[in-house]
């Protein structure tokens, strides 16, 4: 476990430090997919502290979630549009700081 703890912990800080760079510089489409894969990464990290495991998918990770943790479900299926969104579309100031919050909220419920 102590691996992938690690690793997760380092993505999920990677990501997030390149969304807040990236938010600083008005680049919303990057700082939007960066604050939702540290979300991920943070879900992984929760996940694997909890449960002992890592989702291999977004999928496994959205099942975990919905069936165990639906405070974490909830922020994940809101974010998740924003995150397909940002392929095909521009994404927006409004938008990020929505993914911005949420994920302080997945590092403070890593923190408890």
């Amino acid at each position: 476990m102590d691996q992938r703890k690690e690793i997760l912990e380092e993505n999920f800080n990677e990501y997030k430090e390149g969304a807040e760079s990236a938010y600083n510089q008005k680049k919303y489409n990057i700082a939007t997919t960066l604050f939702f894969k540290a979300m991920c990464a943070g879900v992984d990290l929760y996940i694997l502290k909890k449960e002992n495991i890592v989702p291999s998918s977004h999928t496994k990770r959205f099942r975990i979630v919905e069936e165990k943790y639906p405070q974490i479900y909830e922020i994940l299926d809101r974010d998740f549009p924003f995150y397909q969104e940002s392929y095909t579309q521009k994404s927006n100031k409004e938008a990020t700081e929505v993914l911005r919050e949420d994920v302080k909220t997945i590092t403070k419920m890593l923190k408890d």
